[in-house]
C-alpha cells in the first residue's frame, strides 16, 4: 500500500483539474490570448501542481518513510535519502 492510497481520490481529481487547466491554456495559444493572461493561467497550473506534490511527498514521510525507520536504520536511511532528493527535485522545478 502507498502512502497516498488513503487520499487517491483527491489527488486523482486534483490532477483532473489540473488536466482541464493545461486543455484551457491549448485553447488561450489557438486563440490568441492575451500573452500576460496566458502566464497567470501557466503560474496557476503550476503552484496547483506543487501543492499535488507537496501532498504527495508529505505522505510520503509520514507513511513510507516512517514505515521504514521503524524496520531499521538502513531501510530508514535508504528512504530519508529517496525524500530528500524529491524535495530537492521539487524545488528544481
Amino acid at each position: 500500500m502507498r502512502g497516498y492510497s488513503d487520499n487517491k481520490d483527491d489527488h486523482l481529481t486534483r490532477l483532473r483539474r489540473i488536466e482541464g487547466q493545461v486543455r484551457g491554456l491549448q485553447r488561450m495559444i489557438d486563440e490568441d490570448d492575451y500573452c500576460i493572461d496566458v502566464l497567470t493561467q501557466i503560474a496557476s497550473v503550476t503552484k496547483a501542481l506543487q501543492k499535488v506534490g507537496l501532498g504527495l511527498l508529505d505522505e510520503h514521510v509520514r507513511h513510507c518513510v516512517m514505515e521504514a525507520a521503524a524496520s531499521g536504520r538502513d531501510t530508514g536511511d535508504e528512504k530519508v535519502q529517496e525524500a530528500v532528493e524529491a524535495v530537492a527535485r521539487l524545488l528544481r522545478s
